[in-house]
C-alpha cells in the first residue's frame, strides 16, 4: 500500500513539473513575450511623407517621414510597428472603425477631421504642408499663376484631402475639380492630358517633378490657414489616453530636433531610382495601372 502511494505522489510531481515546463515553453518569460503591436494606416503614394522603396519587401518597403515617425512612436511605446497600407480615404475610415490604432499620412487639420477624430498635436515636416501648390505640364510652367486663370480648366485633387478643400474654396466656380483616389493616378492623368493641372503639397510636388520632366510648378500657391500649415495624426474619437501618449512622444521628438533631420532624409530617399508612389485599395492591395477615377464615384468618398 505504501508503494502505491509513493507512485501516486511521484506521478503528481512529474505532471506538475511537465506543466511548468510546457507553460514556460509556450509563453516564455515576460522579456521574451512578443511585443504588443501598434497598427498604423497610411497611403504610400505621397512622397516624401510615405512611399515605397521597391528594392525592399514586406514592412521594410514603406519609407518616408511619416514612416520614420511611426517607427519612433512605436519604439517609444515599446511596441512593434505594423503598417497597414490602404487608400487615403480608407485610412481615415479605418481609424473611425477602430481597425487600426491611428493613421499617419500627411494629414492637415480640417473641420471634418476635428469633429470626427482625436487629433494629435502638430508635428512639422518642412514645406510639405505649409505650402500647397498646383503643378501642371512643363509647357504651362509659370503661366497659371493666378486663381482666375483656372477658369474653365480641369484641376485634379485627391479624395478627402486638404488640397481638394482648397480647390473648392479658392479656384473659380467654373473650374472643373476632378477627384482621384490616389496621387499616382492623378499624375498619370496630368501626363496624358486628361486634366490641366493637379493640386498637391509642395514637398510632394518636388518629388513628382523630380521624376517627371514633363511636369512643372504652375506658379500658383494656395492661401493656407495657420491651423492647416502642419501635420497631425488621426486617432479614434475618444481615444484620449493613447492621444496623450502620442502627444508626449511628439513633444519629445520636437525637443530633440528630429523633424528637420527626418524630412531631409525622406527627401533624399524620395530621389533614389527605386522610390515609388504606390497606391493601394481599401483592402491593402497594390493598384497597378489603375484608370483615372470616375468623377461621380470618387465624389461619394470625398470629405469636404
Amino acid at each position: 500500500m505504501m508503494k502505491k502511494w509513493i507512485w501516486i505522489v511521484a506521478a503528481v510531481v512529474v505532471i506538475a513539473v511537465v506543466a511548468v515546463v510546457l507553460a514556460f515553453t509556450v509563453f516564455g518569460n515576460k522579456e521574451e513575450a512578443p511585443a504588443e503591436t501598434l497598427t498604423v494606416a497610411l497611403s504610400p503614394d505621397f512622397s516624401p511623407m510615405e512611399f515605397v522603396d521597391t528594392s525592399k519587401s514586406g514592412q521594410d518597403q514603406y519609407v518616408g517621414f511619416d514612416v520614420t515617425l511611426a517607427k519612433y512612436i512605436a519604439e517609444q511605446m515599446g511596441k512593434t510597428l505594423v503598417i497597414k497600407p490602404m487608400s487615403f480615404d480608407a485610412c481615415q475610415a479605418a481609424v473611425q472603425t477602430g481597425t487600426v490604432d491611428m493613421s499617419i499620412s500627411g494629414y492637415s487639420v480640417t473641420a471634418d477631421r476635428a469633429e470626427n477624430y482625436n487629433l494629435s498635436d502638430y508635428y512639422y515636416a518642412g514645406d510639405n504642408e505649409t505650402e500647397q501648390v498646383i503643378i501642371t505640364t512643363a509647357d504651362k510652367a509659370g503661366t497659371l499663376d493666378e486663381a482666375s486663370k483656372y477658369s474653365g480648366l480641369t484641376v485634379g485633387a485627391q479624395v478627402a484631402s486638404l488640397q481638394l478643400n482648397l480647390c473648392n474654396e479658392q479656384l473659380p466656380e467654373d473650374c472643373n475639380i476632378k477627384i482621384f483616389t490616389d496621387i499616382g493616378t492623378a499624375v498619370e492623368a496630368l501626363r496624358n492630358g486628361n486634366i490641366d493641372a493637379l493640386a498637391v503639397a509642395k514637398g510632394n510636388g518636388d518629388a513628382i517633378i523630380a521624376g517627371n520632366d514633363a511636369i512643372a510648378f504652375s506658379g500658383f500657391e494656395f492661401e493656407v490657414s495657420e491651423e492647416a500649415e502642419n501635420n497631425v495624426i488621426l486617432l479614434k474619437k475618444g481615444a484620449d489616453e493613447l492621444t496623450k501618449q502620442v502627444n508626449d512622444i511628439l513633444a519629445q521628438a520636437y525637443a530633440a530636433g528630429l523633424y528637420p533631420q527626418w524630412y531631409e532624409e525622406a527627401k533624399a530617399l524620395a530621389g533614389i531610382e527605386t522610390a515609388a508612389d504606390v497606391s493601394y485599395d481599401d483592402e491593402g492591395n497594390a493598384i497597378v495601372d489603375e484608370a483615372p477615377a470616375d468623377d461621380a464615384a470618387a465624389e461619394d468618398g470625398a470629405a469636404e
